[in-house]
């Protein structure tokens, strides 16, 4: 155990992870993470098929957790203020535990009979997407302030997930239009159930494609000012015809002027402070998913060969995560 993490902090994370993981599964994560005092009534509404004596159950847990307040009278509540700061830190624990449970049970198997067990055992893509947006809360200003730089009309995002980065776009700036890709169905209907709840449905394009798709028809791409892309670009970067092709048809279709902000991870971080998240992350990909994070040389070699002139890496606040800048 790290030296300035107790067994109290420890236990407090688990908490807060499986409580947050239960207010998603009941459908309460938006009034946690609204800013607003919100009433039990309107909890349960939200979870649509649970009781109200259930939920008020379920929020006086919350309370006794920290995780909630109650104001005003017994039947209201708001959430904690560092409610965004311990989700971000549940989501370390969900993407470990949770979208990546299929390869921590069947271990044995992945490391004895590989290609028998990557086509039986695969992720839940619904909770890939939610665990990612949810460690990467603390990126995303950062992210969003590179992407916003230059006053983009049209932004597409590769391997999209659930949408939250393109609706937080789109919900605080009315004139963008954005198109969200994704291979996983989940995940897009979980894009278009957030767009929607966020009014901005009729601004975001939800389209369910493989990234390789975009090679022999790259429309989606046609016209953006940025192309983002999130923990996506590794899974195909060992076929390099079809990395390059991909990085071909977004510099292709980008709009004068525009640019590719891809945000991954390096592999095997010798950092202290990025160290074990980032050996999980580097042995899950290789040994269990069949992908080889490249290093940070090879990203830049690649963006090169695709035509990209300038190219730049940035570290974010995120285990061995880098945000490579791509433009000219």
């Amino acid at each position: 155990m790290p030296a300035n993490l107790t067994a109290e902090t420890a236990s407090e994370l688990a908490a807060d992870a499986a409580f947050l993981e239960m207010a998603e599964e009941l459908g309460i994560s938006a009034l946690l993470d609204r800013g607003t005092a919100f009433t039990v009534d309107e909890a349960a509404r939200a979870a649509s098929m649970v009781p109200e004596a259930g939920m008020a159950s379920f929020l006086a847990a919350l309370e006794a957790s920290g995780l909630v307040t109650r104001v005003v009278n017994d039947r209201t509540f708001t959430a904690c203020a560092d409610i965004a700061d311990r989700r971000r830190q549940s989501g370390y624990i969900a993407w470990a535990m949770n979208a990546n449970r299929p390869y921590l049970v069947n271990a044995p198997e992945f490391l004895s009979d590989y290609r028998n067990a990557v086509s039986r055992y695969s992720r839940d893509g619904r909770w890939v997407a939610l665990s990612t947006q949810w460690i990467a809360a603390q990126a995303y200003p950062r992210v969003l302030a590179e992407i916003m730089r230059g006053a983009p009309g049209r932004v597409v995002d590769l391997g999209a997930g659930a949408g939250a980065l393109l609706i937080g776009l789109l919900r605080d700036r009315p004139g963008i239009t954005g198109v969200a890709i994704d291979l996983s169905p989940a995940a897009c209907a979980e894009a278009s159930r957030a767009a929607g709840r966020a009014q901005v449905a009729d601004r975001l394009e939800v389209v369910n494609r493989s990234v390789q798709s975009l090679i022999d028809d790259p429309s989606p791409l046609a016209g953006a000012d940025v192309v983002h892309a999130g923990f996506v670009m590794h899974d195909i970067f060992e076929d390099a015809g079809v990395f390059d092709g991909v990085l071909g048809a977004c510099r292709s279709s980008l709009a004068p002027g525009g640019k590719m902000v891809i945000i991954d991870a390096v592999p095997y971080s010798a950092d202290p402070e990025e160290r074990a998240f980032s050996a999980l992350f580097t042995y899950l990909h290789k040994h269990s998913m069949g992908v080889e994070l490249p290093t940070q040389d090879r990203w830049e070699a690649a963006f090169g060969r695709a035509g990209f002139t300038d190219v730049a890496c940035v570290p974010l606040p995120m285990p061995a995560c880098r945000m490579f800048l791509a433009s000219g």
